[in-house]
This record gives structure tokens, sequence and C-alpha cells, in this order.
């Protein structure tokens, strides 16, 4: 899954040899009759597969990259210097618990507070995303050869795709209102869901993504992908940040179109 388009930078590399352990941790536990459930204190589900994906990250970091930081959702922050790898071990665990194919790893590398290094290795879909500022963002299927992604060329809402992650999301951000305004101005509105909504999106197959409640753990791999792929991703107030709680990706030309419902809604409301 990792045949080189082009030439990989050496955190590129290693990043895409972290997804290999992940996935090697992960999928033999995906469905697994005896897997072990816990609820986290914010209510959220973590599995024994989450934790021990996220354990073999951490150990080869601080093994072959000692002098970087680390922040993993089970494990927390452990700063130091001004490279940080962000990582959610398995984005969807709900997903996960319930045998649905829609989650993956999610490793991201952050210098100076930005993005330069995304992988998604989603092994139950058998696919892999990457993408690396400067280099392009590429897909592959199991037993494909890598092909570089390219967001839609749609301008207008009328014509686009919308995946808005959940009803219940941004009903509890008070953006319900907004989301009804937008799912009114789209062509088609769907919930993808998690990684995947981005991943269609830097594929040029949806052409709008937002959602509300989400970590940087959530978010940091997705962004060089999305941005590299052709598109914009901001929080849902445009800033430049995967930390704010709030994301906004889109092809880049509807961006503004969007903010726009959004905000009008919101004033309205």
């Amino acid at each position: 899954m990792t045949a080189q388009p082009f030439t990989h930078s050496e955190d590129l590399k290693f990043a895409l040899e972290l997804a290999d352990l992940a996935d090697s941790v992960a999928l033999p536990r995906f469905r697994a009759a005896d897997l072990t459930i816990e609820t986290k204190p914010d209510r959220t589900f973590v599995t024994d597969a989450d934790q021990a994906v996220e354990a073999a990250i951490r150990r080869r970091i601080e093994e072959q990259r000692p002098e970087d930081s680390f922040f993993g959702e089970e494990s927390g922050r452990a700063d130091r210097g001004s490279r940080r790898w962000v990582i959610d071990p398995i984005d969807g665990t709900s997903n996960f618990l319930r045998g649905v194919p829609n989650w993956a790893a999610l490793i991201s590398l952050e210098v100076d507070g930005v993005p330069t290094v995304g992988v998604v290795s989603a092994p139950a879909f058998g696919a892999r995303w990457w993408a690396e500022l400067g280099g392009g963002a590429w897909g592959q299927q199991q037993g494909e050869e890598p092909r570089r992604l390219q967001v839609s060329g749609v301008k207008d809402l009328e014509h686009a795709s919308l995946s808005f992650q959940s009803i219940q999301q941004w009903d509890l951000a008070g953006y319900l209102n907004p989301l009804i305004a937008l799912s009114r101005a789209v062509w088609r509105d769907r919930a993808y869901g998690d990684m995947w909504s981005y991943m269609l999106l830097a594929e040029g197959l949806v052409d709008i993504v937002a959602e509300f409640d989400v970590k940087p753990y959530d978010l940091s791999a997705l962004v060089p992908i999305v941005r590299e792929a052709g598109g914009r991703f901001t929080d849902i107030d445009g800033a430049e940040s995967a930390w704010n709680g709030s994301s906004l990706a889109t092809n880049g030309a509807l961006h503004d179109a969007v903010r726009a419902v959004i905000d009008a809604a919101t004033e309205g409301s």
C-alpha cells in the first residue's frame, strides 16, 4: 500500500510505516468476538484495539524520533520541541466496535503547529490516503497503483454535495438552522461520516464537509490531504486551524459561499 508515486520525505516514509503498524494491530481486532469496550469520561467509547494501536505507534515514535513530541487521543500529550506527531489510533471507534468498516488510523506530523504530513489508513476498506506539503495528495486501493487526488470543480452550491456528519452534532452546537439552510442550498446532502467524508472530498466526489465537537487528532491528518488535493480546510468561522473544535472543508471554490449561508442563518436564528 506504500508504493511511491514521487520521492517521499523521510517524515512521510515514517508516517506510512506507522500506518502499516497501526493496520497490523487494528485489523485482527476488527469484528473480534472478545473485543473489549469501555466508556471514557467524555462518554465516548474506547476499545482495546484503540489503546493497543496508540501504544504501538507511540513506542515506535519514541524509539525512532525521540526528539519529537506526541499527542494521541488515548494517552494525551508529551510536548517537546516544534515537531509533534498527532495520532488518532482508530478514527470511527463507534463504527469499529459495531463492525462497520468506516474507520481508520489518522497519523499527522505538525511542524510549528502546521500539519505538514497526513496519512489516513483504512484497512477494512483496503484503502489509504496521504499527503505532505508540496508533494500533492495521493490515494491507493489495495493492489492498485497510487493515484493523485484532486477536489471537484463544482462552483455553485446548487450543484454541490454536502456531508454534514450528523444532525445531532450540529444541533448540540447550536447550528441546526444553518444546517437546514445549507441543506436547502445544495444539490445533495449525506452523512458519510468520520474521515471518509474528507477523503471523498479530496477525491472530488463530495464538495463540502463540516462538523463540530472535533479534536485536533480528528482533523490534523486530514488537513494536508484536503489542501494538497486543492481544497480549503478551516474551522467553521474560517480560521486556518484544526484546534478550534469545528471544521469546514470544501473544494475551495465553494468555501466563501458556504460560510455566507451559515453566517446568514446564524444571524437569523
